[in-house]
């Protein structure tokens, strides 16, 4: 038998749930042990730590996944050290690709982040308004450190050399083996490719009008609707009913999860490849479908944070918002 595939995980910021998508492979992971070897596997799996990582041989780790983004120092040595061990690096769910959710903290200050978090909030008792410090002396002999804060999220490929990307928030588990089975096989793309099944949600949404025979021609969007608002119909395009959808330029490697639940694609699985700035490209998707001012209005005012809206997973990735 050939020599395993020696793979490792870390997590950087995120909530590991990408790296459950792995483990929801069940069984499936069990065959793929079979061909891969899990070295190492932190910190949300296995008790190492991260000199462990450190004292490893350069290129000992065949495939690295990381997952989560880029916002404190820790994190920026992590990656770097990971890229030193691995031969190849995969970008490990939407965070680590384009910065995720958590990308949004860069459309305020630090000081706005603290002050919500440890200040202004309800359930916060903090009345010396004292934040987290990098150092701290307790009893005049414990020196206790806590990772620095940087002022943006970034994403993986912004501090080291990606090889692959995977979108999703979290991957599908499917896509999960899928990608796994490509890795085993050595049936990989391109570098610097997605590893992606190279379709849109669109394409893999059953409501879509060329999969029920109906009507194909250009359908423009005369209201504005949130779901909130009331029930979609589960038969019907959510775009040609007015809720807001991302599935024309997102990649379906989710098999349309959100939209199976009646639920409009928000972009999580990354760009349909060739884009490079995915709000952008959303931004310009809708406002070209919108049939006309009244309708754009009604957008505008259903979301009146249209940056948040449209880089809701991608803002860290965007080349518009460093234009800006």
């Amino acid at each position: 038998m050939a020599d395993k595939i020696k793979v490792g995980f870390l997590l950087l910021g995120g909530c590991a749930g990408c790296e459950m998508s792995v483990v929801d492979l069940s069984e499936k992971l069990v065959d793929a042990l079979e061909h891969i070897e899990i070295v190492f596997w932190a910190p949300t799996v296995a008790d190492v730590k991260y000199n462990d990582l450190e004292s490893m041989e350069d290129k000992t780790i065949d495939v690295a996944f990381i997952d989560g983004m880029v916002r404190l120092d820790e994190h920026i040595h992590m990656a770097k050290v990971m890229r030193k061990k691995a031969k190849t690096l995969i970008a490990f769910g939407v965070c680590a690709a384009l910065g995720g959710t958590a990308g949004l903290g860069s459309l305020h200050t630090k000081e706005d982040l603290f002050q919500k978090a440890f200040k202004n909030t309800p359930t916060t008792d903090n009345p010396d308004g004292i934040y987290p410090q990098p150092s701290c002396l307790v009893d005049g002999k414990y020196d206790l450190t806590l990772p620095a804060y940087e002022d943006k999220v970034r994403t993986l490929n912004q501090i080291v050399d990606v090889d692959y990307y995977i979108g999703g928030c979290p991957p599908h588990h499917s896509h999960v083996g899928a990608a796994i089975g490509a890795l085993v096989s050595g049936q990989l793309p391109a570098k610097g490719s997605w590893i992606t099944n190279g379709k849109a949600v669109c394409d893999v949404c059953t409501r879509n009008p060329a999969k029920q025979g109906g009507n194909l021609a250009r359908t423009m969007v005369d209201k504005v609707l949130r779901t909130v608002d009331g029930t979609p119909d589960a038969d019907t395009c959510l775009l040609q009913q007015g809720y807001i959808c991302f599935g024309p330029i997102t990649q379906g490697d989710c098999g349309g999860s959100c939209l199976n639940v009646n639920i409009p694609c928000r972009g999580c699985g990354g760009p349909i490849p060739g884009n490079e700035d995915y709000g952008a490209q959303a931004l310009s998707t809708i406002g070209s479908i919108l049939k006309d001012d009244t309708v754009t209005a009604q957008l505008m005012e259903k979301y009146p944070n249209l940056a948040k809206f449209f880089y809701r997973y991608a803002l860290p990735s965007g080349t518009l918002p460093k234009r800006m």
